[in-house]
């Protein structure tokens, strides 16, 4: 039976009712993300106007009652009458979508925020919010909530109207929010993610001083921001823990087109590359037309050099991914209307920028490298890309072999994947499991039409410090790569893949935590975009049985477990898994392998500057770094390891 459908059943959603309805198109999730989105909001309001000269200070406050504040020294959002609206120009921001001063380049040579919707929107989603503006001498306040009143819906709604408070020496705008609990699960912000994200800000901005305090706790509870080096000091932060081959960063500077540019290049002795792109101050990190261009350049310009001094005597050109080899580079521009591409808006698509970055890199790295005062850093580069490209010869016969086995009947595979039937690869999941006794009772276990398991034999290669053509070597990543279908490194093509969800299953001890960390060091050195594209999971299998009569539950952590405790009273059994080989089949796939009933917890790549350098940490030579972190911070219990990961 179909219902009638006319005019009057549209719904004409005002002001702000919108984002209330649909807060996951403005904000992504209401989640712990979406709520840290609301602050970056108003964080990025801040930097745009000390990025474009307005201002040198920011400070956020994380208060006891979960509300947070974010002072700038700003020129202040404007007070006066909006000439159509008839209302203040700060009312305007706070409860008109698509209203700012970005949409032109008068006030802004550019800026991070994209659409003129974040200050509305965090008003939207939040309880109340209080604005303080100093201005002119004059310090202005307004205050907005969100209620409801005689069957009506008030979101964002002034509730005093714009009034002054007295005189001021200061300027700036100061903006405290309490996000909606009836909009977000969880409305306590995590003091951590926060200080990484000002951190990473504090260094794309050149002598910008963020300040950071939690009054939640009494102890470490501030962090102050402030790198006059800039991106320079960006790259020797993420190289600390690694051993550089050449002291001082190279440093390119300038401007093409109206696009702003800074480059900073510091090569180390690893085998893989960091590079770490951003416009005006936003993380591209699929890349992009900016990242495409500083590579031609890179290529050409250290090739053209090579040639015309006779360097490499094998006479043969090298190729980009020689010269990238080993490089930490940070890439941030600014410029106006930005286009993103790709499913996470993380990948610039201007085709300008890609002429702008060729043509400054091409100019000033060629400055560089005919400098007399550079000859032994150019020479230290040149040949660290000459030796790479000796070895590319061995990796590439080890590529042949890995694509002549790439078939899942192929000979690595037999007697180790057990294939599923079904070849939809957007509904096939493939658990690598750690250890024989557990990928057999996940074989016997699993449902064979949809998920396929890869048992681990042994324990794989740390790929941190080894090259493509030792990771091709080990039999545990052939059979990975044979069993993904993507390839590898420059090879890679996700169209390729075989399975939606990869999901790694490793014991809850410190073994299986090493196993998971190998792993996931290889899939972000090698096949970053499993990651960036939500292909990586962790599966979550429990750490006690709990019976008692004809009851069996579950726990997946103490907590859970003190709660089993005391609903069952006195005649219980606890059993503690010391591992996923003391489940049988069944306990295995009610507990951790049934889609209906399982906790696992998908992979993503929140920062990826921090991703790359705590993987240096965990998984590099120093010792000494690896052991602070892992007494500081690792709980083998706890999934939060690789949340600090940055993954």
């Amino acid at each position: 039976m179909s219902k009638s459908y006319k005019a009057n059943d549209i719904k004409v959603l005002e002001g702000l009712d919108a984002v209330r309805m649909r807060p996951g198109m403005y904000i992504g999730t209401t989640g712990i993300r979406g709520l840290h989105h609301l602050l970056w909001e108003i964080v990025d309001n801040a930097v745009d106007e000390a990025a474009n000269g307005f201002g040198s200070k920011i400070k956020v406050i994380l208060h006891n009652d979960n509300s947070v504040s974010v002072i700038d020294d700003g020129r202040g959002i404007p007070v006066g009458i909006h000439d159509s609206l008839k209302i203040p120009g700060v009312q305007v921001v706070f409860t008109h979508l698509h209203a700012g001063g970005k949409f032109n380049t008068d006030n802004y040579s550019y800026s991070g925020g994209l659409h003129g919707v974040g200050a509305a929107v965090v008003n939207a989603l939040s309880k109340w919010l209080e604005v303080e503006i100093a201005i002119d001498g004059t310090l202005y306040y307004q205050r907005y909530e969100s209620f409801k009143k005689n069957g009506k819906d008030y979101i964002g709604h002034p509730v005093t109207e714009l009034e002054v408070r007295g005189k001021t020496n200061k300027r700036g705008t100061q903006i405290r929010f309490l996000p909606d609990d009836s909009v977000f699960p969880d409305i306590k912000m995590e003091f951590g993610t926060i200080a990484k994200r000002l951190k990473e800000l504090a260094f794309l901005n050149k002598g910008l001083k963020i300040e950071l305090e939690d009054e939640r706790i009494s102890e470490n509870n501030t962090r102050t921001y402030c790198y006059d080096g800039g991106i320079i000091d960006f790259v020797a932060y993420l190289n600390e823990d690694k051993t550089t081959i050449h002291k001082e960063p190279i440093f390119i500077d300038g401007e093409k087109d109206g696009i702003f540019i800074q480059i900073a290049i510091q090569y180390t002795d690893s085998y893989t590359e960091s590079i770490f792109s951003y416009v005006n101050n936003i993380p591209t990190t699929e890349g992009g037309t900016h990242e495409t261009g500083f590579k031609i350049a890179l290529t050409k310009v250290l090739n053209d050099h090579i040639k015309n001094n006779n360097l490499n005597k094998d006479k043969n050109g090298l190729r980009g991914e020689d010269f990238r080899e080993g490089i930490t580079a940070v890439i941030s521009i600014k410029m106006n209307n930005i286009q993103f591409e790709g499913q996470t808006k993380t990948k610039l698509g201007n085709p300008e920028a890609r002429t702008a970055l060729e043509q400054l890199t091409s100019e000033k790295l060629l400055a560089f490298v005919e400098d007399i005062d550079n000859q032994e850093t150019t020479k230290t580069i040149i040949d660290k890309a000459i030796k790479a490209a000796k070895v590319r010869d061995a990796a590439r016969k080890a590529k042949e072999i890995t694509r002549k086995k790439n078939s899942l009947e192929a000979a690595p595979l037999v007697g180790k994947l057990a294939s599923c039937t079904g070849r939809n690869p957007k509904e096939n999941e493939l658990f690598i499991v750690e250890g024989d006794s557990a990928g057999g009772s996940a074989k016997q276990g699993r449902d064979r039409r949809f998920q396929a398991i890869l048992p681990l034999r042994g324990k794989p290669l740390n790929v941190e410090k080894k090259r493509l053509d030792q990771v091709l070597a080990n039999e545990e990543f052939r059979t990975i790569i044979s069993a993904l279908g993507t390839g590898i490194a420059e090879d890679f093509n996700l169209d390729n893949l075989k399975y939606n969800r990869i999901i790694i299953l490793a014991d809850a001890d410190q073994d299986g935590a090493h196993i998971r960390a190998i792993l996931l060091t290889f899939f972000f050195r090698y096949m970053k975009d499993l990651i960036t594209n939500g292909h990586v999971y962790i599966g979550m299998p429990p750490l006690y049985k709990l019976s008692y009569g004809k009851t069996v539950n579950y726990a997946y952590n103490d907590d859970e477990l003190k709660e089993m405790v005391n609903k069952a009273g006195k005649n219980y059994t606890v059993q503690r898994y010391k591992g996923l080989g003391e489940m049988n089949p069944e306990q295995l796939w009610d507990t951790t392998m049934n889609p209906a009933k399982r906790s696992i917890m998908k992979v993503t790549l929140e920062d990826a500057t921090e991703a790359d350098r705590l993987i240096t940490t965990l998984m590099g030579d120093k010792v000494d770094p690896r052991r602070q972190y892992i007494t500081a911070n690792a709980n083998f219990n706890k999934t939060d390891i690789f949340q600090e990961m940055g993954v």
